[in-house]
């Protein structure tokens, strides 16, 4: 079993940026890719970015690229959503998630088994 734990959310204003975590814990055993997700009210959950095991793949929805950038430190445990220029479309609930997968499925909420309870990030205009 994979623990998941977002941090870094909040209320920002339009241009500014933030910096999502999430810890991950429990079995690390395996070659797991992470993944942010968001979900804003009352609209279906969202790709946003992901990170090969090994870093070396990264992928981004068309919302956020050159926007938002995804990373992960040496050890693994932690992956970071680095996110600049937030506009107000920007504001959900962002969830972390993880599982071993080939780098062509990143983008598929179905390829994670592991999710965290989210972080609220809020972008006013």
């Amino acid at each position: 079993q994979v623990h998941l734990v977002e941090s870094g959310g909040g209320l920002v204003q339009a241009g500014a940026s933030l910096r999502l975590s999430c810890v991950a814990s429990g079995r690390l055993y395996r070659r797991y890719a992470m993944g942010w997700f968001r979900q804003a009210p009352g609209k279906e959950r969202e790709f946003v970015a992901a990170i090969t095991w090994t870093g070396d793949i990264t992928k981004y929805g068309d919302s956020v690229k050159g926007r938002f950038t995804i990373s992960r430190t040496l050890d693994k445990t932690t992956v970071y959503l680095h996110m600049n220029s937030l506009k107000p479309e920007d504001t959900a609930l962002y969830y972390c998630a993880a599982d071993e997968m080939d780098p062509t499925v990143l983008d598929r909420q179905v390829a994670y088994d592991y999710w965290g309870q989210g972080t609220q990030v809020t972008v006013s205009s």
